[in-house]
């Protein structure tokens, strides 16, 4: 019998992916343990009363990923008995224009090709082709390569199977598809400049920018699945998953451990023969019968916990590229905002932004370590699909920026001053703050009235909560080509490929492996398929 400090299965991180991870193993009778360096779990998944009566999802807030995962479905009726609850209305997004002028899409998406033709004549019909492409044709293959194990046999049958329908020169004509940049797509393909508008800031969601490689598939899947399936929030906060997640793992007899910073991997063997037997966290050893699963970041793996991985391996670690820095600011109402198009005030997630080229030109400035001039704004409204967030009458305004340099050389507007050092402060955080505030009241006049509270979070700050946000980047790496699909994180032999490591049985999950950012649970489910799969034997 497993003694306090031994389990089949030792996990180190608790974001969704753990947890995810942890509670499929528990369910399948594996002995699990969670081991958080924080003090409370959940990762990137934390809900706080920034303001009396006012319950604010500081980091994440959306799960259009989770609710349309294989790891939801397979735990669906266990979080449902855990006590948890999603809700979501009938909106989906919208743009918003600097002069206020906007549009408000619901989940349906003839119904929002309809408006966006009635809006720019032409477009709607052009994004619904689209639409019906990427859940129509090209569906098996772009969900097959994202909810597969890119190194399994059944990437092998699914690109197989492909090339007897596509032919290679099919295939050949999808890949370069997926590899165009949005802004090329967009000017191919849409006659408007709100069009480009409405769909580019979701381009921004994986840390691309409309002129990267991959933008195009990227932005065009994420803005159709959001106005397919729809922005649901979690009732009460994002934490009440984590809670969930937490009574599936420990109703199974799997144990969760925060302020256990685990500082090594503990090995045993040579060669081949290696293995992962445990680790070391603040003076005590944990044993793994199994395996061990990490969600941190690659430098963090290869250059902290298993300090004598392989050289090579360890520079492509250390080489392993980290995006823009996000920032979060959170708004505490006292009544909803006036909107100048007031039905986007039923719209849980809002882009405010000039044009496709404005946030071009924003991602431009940030990577030459520029405040942008007129940054994109993702404006949340989770008080638009749960009340409960907030007092009777109150509202939440959750504001993301993915624009921000990790260090700051200047401001592109000219009016900020940059620090000597170009670190992150409390007085350069809300100065851009007051930017974002200042834009929003264009849009909806008379916000500075209403506020009951302002709490803003720098990139710094972002990486003080969660040291996976390396830099502030809220991604934990940005989805170039290199860093994508079966490359993530890297692709550099050693026996690291996928979510596998140069230790059989030591593996490694999160936003920095594959399929990449959001909170899906996508590596956490496919490592526990693999660990235990369902009717077969496990392979560590």
């Amino acid at each position: 019998m497993a003694t306090q400090s031994e389990a089949q299965v030792v996990i180190v991180g608790s974001g969704m992916n753990s947890l995810v991870c942890a509670a499929l193993l528990a369910q399948r009778g594996k002995s699990v343990l969670v081991l958080e360096r924080s003090d409370r779990l959940g990762g990137c998944i934390r809900t706080e009363e920034l303001f009396p009566g006012y319950r604010h999802d500081v980091l994440s807030c959306w799960y259009p990923l989770f609710v349309g995962s294989p790891a939801y479905a397979a735990l669906k009726p266990a979080l449902r008995d855990a006590g948890l609850e999603f809700a979501q209305g009938e909106y989906a997004t919208g743009l918003v224009l600097p002069d206020g002028v906007g549009l408000a899409l619901k989940q349906d998406l003839e119904d929002s090709a309809r408006r966006l033709d009635a809006w720019a004549p032409g477009d709607g019909a052009a994004v619904g082709a689209m639409a019906r492409r990427l859940f129509g044709e090209d569906a098996a293959l772009t969900f097959g390569l994202l909810g597969q194990n890119p190194y399994g046999a059944g990437m092998l049958k699914l690109l197989f199977g492909e090339w007897r329908r596509r032919g290679m020169d099919g295939l050949a004509a999808f890949a370069a598809d997926s590899m165009e940049s949005f802004r090329r797509w967009a000017d191919r393909e849409l006659r408007s400049d709100a069009a480009r508008a409405l769909i580019a800031p979701w381009v921004l969601h994986t840390g691309l920018g409309p002129d990267d490689a991959c933008s195009a598939l990227i932005g065009k899947l994420t803005f159709a699945a959001v106005v397919a399936g729809g922005m649901p929030v979690v009732k009460g906060g994002g934490s009440g998953v984590v809670d969930a997640l937490a009574k599936v793992i420990e109703g199974h007899g799997g144990r969760l451990l925060t302020g256990a910073r685990v500082e090594r991997i503990l090995t045993r063997g040579d060669g081949r023969r290696r293995r992962a037997v445990g680790v070391a966290a603040g003076g005590q050893t944990y044993r793994a019968t199994e395996a061990v699963v990490c969600n941190v970041a690659p430098g963090q793996l290869y250059g902290q916990l298993l300090p004598d991985a392989p050289e090579p391996l360890r520079r492509r670690a250390a080489g392993y590229r980290h995006g823009r820095g996000g920032m979060q600011i959170h708004f505490a109402l006292n009544a909803p905002p006036d909107w100048l198009t007031p039905e986007l005030r039923q719209v849980p997630l809002v882009h405010l932004t000039e044009s496709m080229e404005q946030v071009c030109a924003s991602v431009t400035e940030a990577n030459n370590g520029l405040l942008p001039a007129r940054p994109t704004l993702a404006i949340g409204q989770p008080v638009a699909v749960d009340p409960t967030r907030a007092p009777p009458g109150g509202w939440i305004l959750w504001v993301q920026m993915q624009e921000l340099p990790v260090r700051v050389k200047g401001d592109a507007a000219g009016e900020i001053a940059a620090p000597a050092d170009g670190r992150w402060n409390e007085a350069l955080r809300e100065a851009v703050a007051d930017r974002v505030q200042a834009r929003l009241e264009r849009v909806m006049p008379g916000l500075a009235r209403r506020i009951v509270g302002r709490r803003s979070y720098s990139p710094a700050d972002l990486e003080g909560l969660n040291c996976n946000l390396v830099g502030g980047d809220p991604y934990s790496g940005v989805c170039s080509p290199d860093q994508f699909f079966w490359l993530r994180p890297f692709a550099g032999g050693h026996g690291a490929r996928g979510h596998r490591t140069p230790l059989r049985n030591l593996f490694h999950i999160g936003a920095a492996t594959h399929p990449g950012p959001g909170l899906g649970g996508g590596s956490g489910y496919l490592v526990a398929q693999h660990l235990a799969p369902r009717g077969g034997r496990s392979g560590t």
